[in-house]
């Protein structure tokens, strides 16, 4: 699996520590931006990973922000994107096993970092169900974005 990481301004510190966590796990990952703590506009970097995991179904993507909300809001934008702003363990765990989500959004302000990791961790261990009800529910989700 390979991570494809973007944080705003409010995240980049986070990014870096996730981005050490992956290297220590052999997670390959590539960081799209930012390097700064200068104010950046969060959709441009949502997008940036959006566009890459709706292209390719074997990328999972992180993103940070100040929230975790305003990254996730513009991902989801994307169509093929199921991103999910994860708060807990249960709600990462969750995402993936009936929603498949393929992009995570965590908070950067506020957060202990052993929060993140076991976020992070369930989140990219936690298979999809692929039980039916859920894959109905994800066409649907699909079905719509076609049509629009």
């Amino acid at each position: 699996m390979k991570v494809i990481i973007a944080s705003d301004h409010a995240g980049v510190k986070l990014k870096e520590r996730i981005k050490n966590y992956l290297k220590g796990k052999k997670i390959e990952y590539t960081d799209l931006g930012t390097d700064s703590s200068d104010s950046v506009d969060y959709p441009d970097y949502a997008i940036k990973v959006a566009e890459k995991i709706a292209k390719d179904k074997n990328l999972r993507g992180i993103l940070v922000c100040g929230t975790g909300t305003g990254m996730t809001i513009a991902a989801n934008k994307v169509k093929g994107v199921r991103a999910v702003a994860a708060y807990d363990p249960y709600s990462a765990k969750m995402s993936r096993i009936d929603n498949d989500s393929n992009v995570l959004g965590l908070r950067g302000r506020f957060f202990p970092f052993e929060k993140v990791r076991k976020i992070i961790q369930i989140w990219l261990n936690t298979p999809f169900s692929g039980e039916e009800r859920h894959k109905r529910r994800i066409k649907k989700i699909a079905d719509y974005e076609r049509k629009r």
